[in-house]
């Protein structure tokens, strides 16, 4: 890996980086859409070849299951079993101790799966979490971790955050003594739960292990736990990792938290978000979520949105058909997913564009005031950008601010 931070926002912690790898080079910020199974869903990788996009994350422990490994070694890597040519990052198979936690036992040694498909114990260790992520072959390849919901108390968090730092050790050994680390990127992930000492205690012993890894990822968050406290410990865990490595906050995906997390130095970021809600018929825009089910857009003929490029907008597609085919018909669904993810790419590619050209601060203030201008600013955000020196209400007096964690989606079946 080669990076590079090319500018910083004179008064946020926000930066553009470059950032080289084997199937080329992604510049950062930048979101990164989930094909878990080697596949964005409703989409082809020419599609999102398309869209600009240069780096997708796939699923170790999926992959793992089905196809599995001789399949992919056969194929030739990931790359090639999907006819994907750009930057691959592979998440360890970790996550999965909290979402499949009824199939899973977790020892020193690793992690027991029964498959949810066949039944079947499966140990996944760190050194097995590394063998698989060789075979895919992803550019960026990330530690096994021992996570914990980020609602979990007690010893438990406490004892997942210091195996993590044990099972990093093991990683970077099996990683180094298999002669891939110059192919491929080995990032840790930075445990802790919300507990601010326990943070500060994993950050210290990653940090040491620097020169076996090449970046860092901040793991345990987005599970439902306070946004007031989530961009404390985002914070608290940007400005303590070195400044030389990539920054990746793990499972971000509304377009708030994403330029929050820019804001406070993060350079990295995923979430099956905008294909998931996608499916359920919500188009993001820079005015807010748009629920295509609510009767009011079945007689209207505009697109999404007028100043998107993206395909769907850009031939002609209006509401009204999304409307009537939407949850119906797979096409609807295909054409909304490549409107989010280009919405995506655009919060990201203009926030880069805006830290190039020192008005980041301004980018921000634009942004929230459109998304939030019927809702009123979320608290939490106001709060994280005040405390990198942007002020949202700045100018604004009257403007209004709503507690709790944010979320403006319109859901309901309203007709």
């Amino acid at each position: 890996m080669q990076f590079e931070v090319l500018a910083t926002c004179h008064t946020t912690r926000a930066r553009v980086c470059r950032m080289t790898l084997g199937h080329g080079v992604t510049m950062l910020p930048t979101f990164m859409p989930v094909a878990t199974q080697a596949a964005i869903k409703g989409l082809t990788p020419q599609q999102m070849e398309g869209l600009g996009v240069s780096l997708i994350l796939n699923n170790t422990y999926h992959l793992n299951l089905r196809p599995g490994i001789k399949v992919l070694q056969e194929a030739g890597g990931a790359h090639k079993f999907q006819g994907w040519n750009h930057n691959l990052l592979t998440d360890s198979g970790g996550f999965q101790l909290v979402s499949l936690s009824k199939f899973t036992k977790i020892t020193e040694e690793g992690a027991l799966f029964a498959s949810p498909f066949t039944g079947e114990p499966t140990m996944l260790t760190p050194e097995e979490s590394m063998s698989i992520q060789h075979a895919i072959g992803a550019d960026i390849i990330m530690q096994l971790d021992d996570v914990v919901s980020s609602l979990t108390t007690g010893s438990r968090v406490g004892e997942a955050m210091e195996r993590s730092v044990r099972w990093l050790d093991r990683c970077i050994e099996f990683h180094r003594k298999s002669g891939r680390d110059e192919k491929q990127n080995l990032f840790a992930i930075v445990q802790g739960g919300l507990d601010p000492a326990l943070r500060d205690r994993c950050l210290e012993e990653m940090i040491k292990r620097r020169e076996g890894v090449a970046g860092y990822a901040i793991g345990g968050l987005s599970g439902g736990e306070e946004k007031d406290i989530f961009w404390r410990i985002i914070k608290q865990c940007a400005e303590k990792l070195p400044a030389d490595r990539p920054r990746y906050s793990m499972g971000i995906g509304f377009a708030e938290d994403l330029l929050v997390c820019v804001a406070l130095g993060v350079d990295m970021a995923d979430c099956v978000f905008p294909t998931r809600t996608a499916r359920f018929g919500v188009a993001l825009t820079h005015n807010g979520p748009m629920n295509l089910r609510l009767g009011k857009y079945a007689k209207d003929f505009g697109p999404i949105d007028d100043t998107c490029p993206c395909p769907t907008c850009s031939d002609g597609t209006s509401r009204s058909i999304l409307h009537h085919t939407i949850t119906r018909e797979t096409s609807a669904a295909h054409a909304v997913t490549l409107h989010n993810l280009t919405f995506q790419a655009q919060v990201m590619g203009r926030a880069r564009d805006a830290i190039i050209a020192g008005t980041f601060p301004k980018y921000l203030r634009s942004f929230f005031a459109g998304y939030f201008s019927d809702s009123g600013y979320p608290e939490w955000c106001v709060n994280a950008l005040r405390s990198v020196g942007v002020d949202l209400l700045e100018g604004d007096p009257a403007a209004k601010v709503v507690r709790g964690n944010g979320a403006k989606w319109e859901y309901s079946d309203a007709s």
